[in-house]
């Protein structure tokens, strides 16, 4: 197989089509790979990853770190670092890792960076955030064609069928790649200008943390399709419901997610809202949520500062479904006739101290009797019981037809 990476060749326009295996080992043919690597990824079912691997960086990597220092305005130090900041692995001497593409975009940001415009600093800081961004693309494109990824949808077709698509999956991307951060940074831009015009402090903001009750266990039970399907199902409300009710998701950490919301009000519906969705959801367990609003540093689209700390120890107190505040926040709800508030005295959050909490629940909650309450708890215990024993079931019926497969 040749080393260098010339531009593919031309791919059906119709992108509803994928293309045959027969296509995909055409293109690689025609950029030089030997025949004995593509039966190999025939045999294995890898063509599409081939192709994608392949084509996705056509132009030749042909420049050293020296090399590419000379010409960009940038040290070689300069570049490492911006290497590293992007995710990849920093260069050694003489390692030819730099494409013309690269070569210009650091040619870019040496000009840049010479103008004063930008500085080190920034640059990294940019670099982080881009590069952390476009490998969890990467990664979720990768597995969407992979044929031994783990799939959260049932699909009609496998092996090579499911990979011949990238060809056409990848300009695609870019093109929708380009849409979504334009309105992402529009809707940026008009929360910060509406922050800056308002009174207060324009750093304020509400921050929740809802974590998945017993996760540890049922991803002891299932298998790695099915967890995925579970992961994926808890993402999805989240992302659904906070959004739709003006927050933000900031970050997803296994089963737990962060969101912040820009006031105390629309908060607690986003969390009332979120334990109320996954409660009644029939193949996911509750979950806790602990809620606090202060000022918070915002840093790479990440939220720090002591409310971030507060909000995250709260979860811990928090029974499943159930909802546990700071003490802001109920100051800052005031009277309401929609939102119930009970007092569980003050609890010594660790490192932060002794601080009084509250539950927070629907005020229609209120009113139902303790019976029914239980009877409710019951019908979903028994609910997710069944689902658990489905699963389980599945499981064992595939480890019986593989142990058929082997005999």
């Amino acid at each position: 197989m040749t080393n260098d990476r010339p531009e593919p060749p031309e791919v059906p326009d119709d992108v509803t089509v994928p293309l045959a295996g027969s296509e995909l080992e055409d293109l690689l043919r025609a950029s030089g790979v030997a025949e004995t690597a593509i039966a190999q990824a025939r045999e294995h079912h890898h063509l599409g990853l081939f192709v994608t691997e392949r084509f996705v960086v056509p132009h030749e990597a042909k420049y050293d770190l020296g090399e590419v220092s000379g010409f960009s305005s940038m040290s070689a130090a300069q570049i490492a670092r911006l290497w590293r900041s992007l995710g990849f692995a920093e260069p050694s001497a003489g390692d030819r890792v730099f494409t013309e593409v690269d070569a210009d975009m650091l040619k870019t940001v040496g000009q840049l960076l010479k103008l004063g415009w930008i500085d080190d600093d920034l640059t990294a800081q940019m670099a982080r955030v881009v590069g952390s961004s476009m490998s969890r693309v990467a990664t979720t494109l990768v597995d969407s064609i992979a044929p031994d990824g783990p799939q959260t949808v049932p699909r009609s077709y496998d092996g090579d069928e499911s990979a011949s698509i990238a060809p056409q999956l990848l300009p695609m991307l870019l093109q929708v790649m380009d849409v979504v951060w334009r309105r992402h940074v529009q809707v940026e831009a008009r929360a910060r200008l509406v922050r800056e015009h308002t009174e207060g402090d324009p750093t304020h903001r509400a921050v929740g943390f809802a974590d998945l009750v017993g996760f540890t266990a049922l991803s002891q039970q299932i298998d790695a399709h099915e967890l995925a399907a579970v992961v994926d199902r808890f993402e999805s409300i989240a992302y659904e419901t906070v959004t739709r009710l003006g927050g933000r998701v900031v970050k997803m950490i296994g089963d737990e997610v962060m969101f912040a919301v820009p006031d105390e009000a629309s908060a607690v519906e986003v969390a009332l809202s979120l334990a109320e969705t996954y409660r009644d959801d029939d193949e996911l367990s509750d979950v806790r949520i602990g809620l606090a609003s202060g000022p918070a540093l915002q840093r790479e689209a990440d939220l720090f500062g002591p409310v971030v700390n507060r909000a995250s120890r709260l979860v811990n107190i928090a029974f499943p479904g159930s909802v546990v505040v700071s003490e802001e926040i109920v100051e800052a709800l005031g009277e309401t006739d929609t939102v119930a508030i009970k007092s569980i005295g003050n609890r010594n959050l660790k490192d932060i101290g002794k601080v009084p909490l509250y539950v927070l629940r629907r005020a229609s909650e209120e009113e139902q009797t303790p019976s029914s309450l239980i009877k409710q708890q019951r019908r979903r215990a028994e609910r997710r019981e069944a689902k658990v024993a489905e699963l389980e079931a599945k499981r064992r019926r595939k480890d019986k037809d593989k142990d058929k497969d082997k005999s």
